[in-house]
């Protein structure tokens, strides 16, 4: 190493001796490249510190030096092991009061003792794969000198993660600011946005049960000005609706990161459930809260599903009618009057058709009529109370706007599913599941590395990381 005055300092690290060339001697292994990283790293923090702590042992405002009331081995977990450097506990000068008489300006600089390097790969793994997984990973490719504990990523998942709650702001009923003068004055904005919302299950802990699990993702229409690095067009989000207490700003700032102006249009998509849609209210003045056609669709597919199960026909001899093909040709007419947005007509003709199953019940009290009806008693429901959010779909679909959910299915899988319920045994507390989707979500949209960046300015800068690209 040489010094910023030229003095240059020699040190033994690790050496590595070849014999006969084989297949498996050709090169560095593993634990060779391991041994000489760790040497190396030793020796600069140990520098680092050094220099470190001597700027630290004269006063800044009295210029006095400051006396030290001993050392102790720190250990600091770095991604090429975890290493002891003596840590000084220094003397408050008597020139600045302070409640402290002493202080240790290592244990201040590394609070949690682990490097963001290593902070950051454990966090971004963990997001990824199991904790179990993860540590068995970081250890096989990493300097582990000590065997990581599954326990330790999963605190620091959550510590990292609750800083992020903590930069969130405050909740509000109404993000809507401004007036429709301002807006008609802002130039042409980029095309629609789409966000599409719905929920998946968890496995809770300790007891039986699930939990709901709320996942959303936005989709940018098209961008007027096209940018050299091209972003991902689709953001996703995620949080526990019965543990999280800021879900709207969490969503208002999915718009945000889009770069939303006040003009332009967003349109959401959701199954029509009332805790998702009052999360959407007063969020952007362009905003249209529009009915997943899949939801309303998938309704009218389980009344066929049922209808198949009708007899033929039904009656005494010679007063039969048929059963089981007006049960399968009933949803298509209400299918049909709400594709065309005509919800007016496709509630009357619910309407009568509860009327005539209910005489069907009557009749012939068969069972599967009785679902049947339960089932058209049920839609007529969800329809009325949907109908000012059911849009003209086949208009719509024309015009190549979005009328389904299907990417939030996609989402929900990615987001939820492949960590938390698919081929997973661990069952999850509402805290634990929320505060990993907070880290999830950004390495699912490759903002990770940013937010580390943002906290520590010198963390991977992004020359380095390109060229490493």
């Amino acid at each position: 190493m040489v010094a910023e005055d030229g003095h240059q300092e020699t040190s033994a690290i690790t050496s590595v001796e070849w014999k006969d060339l084989k297949p498996e001697t050709f090169g560095l292994n593993l634990a060779e490249g391991k041994a000489i990283l760790k040497d190396i790293q030793q020796i600069a923090i140990r520098r680092q510190a050094s220099a470190f702590l001597e700027h630290y042992r004269q006063c800044s405002h009295g210029g006095r030096r400051r006396a030290s009331k001993g050392y102790h081995d720190m250990s600091v977990r770095t991604v090429f092991g975890c290493l002891k450097v003596k840590s000084p506990r220094l003397h408050h000068c008597g020139c600045q009061p302070d409640e402290a008489k002493t202080f240790s300006p290592l244990a201040e600089l590394l609070p949690d003792h682990t490097t963001p390097e290593l902070l950051f790969l454990e966090t971004k793994w963990a997001s990824l794969m199991s904790y179990g997984l993860t540590t068995q990973l970081l250890e096989d490719v990493l300097l582990m000198g000590e065997p990581l504990n599954a326990f330790t990523i999963r605190r620091h998942v959550w510590d990292v993660a609750e800083r992020l709650e903590q930069e969130l702001g405050e909740e509000q009923d109404c993000f809507i600011e401004g007036c429709q003068r301002d807006w008609d004055k802002l130039p042409a904005p980029n095309g629609p946005l789409t966000v599409g919302i719905d929920g998946g299950y968890v496995r809770c802990r300790r007891k039986q049960g699930q939990f709901e699990v709320i996942a959303g993702k936005s989709i940018l229409a098209f961008k007027r000005e096209p940018e050299e690095k091209p972003e991902l067009s689709g953001r996703c989000f995620a949080f526990v609706q019965t543990y999280d207490e800021k879900p709207k700003r969490r969503l208002f700032e999915l718009l945000q990161s889009h770069g939303l102006p006040a003009n332009q249009q967003v349109a959401f998509l959701s199954d029509g459930g009332e805790d998702v849609r009052n999360v959407q209210l007063y969020l952007h003045p362009e905003a249209e809260q529009l009915l997943d056609r899949f939801h309303v669709t998938m309704r009218m597919t389980v009344l066929k599903q049922i209808a198949k199960g009708l007899p033929e026909q039904v009656g005494e001899e010679g007063d039969q009618y048929e059963l089981r093909p007006r049960g399968l040709d009933d949803p298509e007419s209400v299918k049909w009057y709400l594709w065309h947005g005509n919800v007016f007509q496709a509630l009357n003709e619910l309407q009568g058709r509860e009327m005539d199953w209910d005489g069907a019940v009557f009749e012939t009290e068969n069972e599967t009529a009785r679902k049947l009806l339960q089932g058209v008693e049920k839609l007529h429901t969800y329809v009325e109370r949907n109908q000012l959010f059911i849009p003209n779909y086949g208009e719509r679909y024309r015009n190549g706007e979005r009328i389904a959910t299907g990417f939030v299915e996609s989402a929900v899988n990615q987001v939820i599913s492949k960590r938390m319920v698919k081929h997973q045994r661990m069952g999850w507390s509402q805290r634990g599941a929320h505060l990993l989707l907070q880290i999830r979500t950004r390495v699912l949209d490759e903002e990770w590395e940013n937010t580390f960046r943002r906290w520590y300015p010198a963390f991977r800068p992004e020359a380095e990381a390109k060229n490493a690209a």
